[in-house]
């Protein structure tokens, strides 16, 4: 089944099955490129090509090498969202917050991943997916009975906001994750929760 476009930022939405099909080999192909090659490599010229298309075909769809970052960016926030999300379907003996940070640094391991999140020059987009992050955050929490009604809100955006810095730094410092720094945000969290 294809990857659908309508919820990614790009210039134009293909409508054609063909169109789309492109459009999702030309992502694929930018996200080899950024993977092997890293984001020098990353301008349309070079991502048509990988994609075995000519550039003209996706101009309309991927513009530039910001437009590429944007749509790359977008996909790896939907992907955390999706793991947010998805805890919400599982039942409350098989959902821990360690397991949740683990399958977030997963998604942090992919290096087309991270390197995309990093280099995303759309901060209205990076705010919208931390304040989506830090709702679901909240939603969990609280099916979970981990926090009170009243304070939800405000502690699942300190764990998620707290999270987030550490998790960048802890990536910096090491492509697979410091495992110090991981550990020790595992036990921030649980510290954080257990005094709710």
């Amino acid at each position: 089944m294809a990857e659908p476009l309508e919820h990614l930022p790009l210039r134009r939405i293909p409508a054609q099955s063909r169109s789309r099909a492109k459009v999702a080999r030309a992502l694929a192909a930018a996200d080899r490129l950024l993977d092997e090659k890293g984001p020098e490599a990353l301008n349309l010229t070079r991502v048509a090509q990988e994609a075995g298309l000519s550039a003209g075909a996706l101009h309309q769809y991927l513009p530039d090498r910001d437009a590429i970052l944007r749509v790359l960016a977008a996909r790896y926030y939907e992907r955390l969202e999706a793991l947010m999300a998805a805890l919400m379907q599982v039942p409350d003996s098989a959902a821990d917050i360690g397991g949740l940070l683990e399958a977030v640094v997963e998604i942090y391991r992919d290096e087309a991943a991270l390197r995309s999140l990093r280099l995303g020059t759309d901060t209205e987009m990076s705010q919208a997916h931390k304040a989506r992050m830090a709702t679901i955050l909240t939603q969990v929490l609280l099916a979970r009975g981990l926090v009170t009604r009243a304070d939800a809100e405000a502690r699942a955006r300190a764990i998620f906001f707290a999270a987030d810095g550490v998790l960048k730094e802890a990536f910096r410092r090491d492509p697979q994750g410091d495992p110090d720094m991981l550990r020790a945000l595992r036990d921030m969290i649980e510290a954080t929760l257990a005094q709710g």
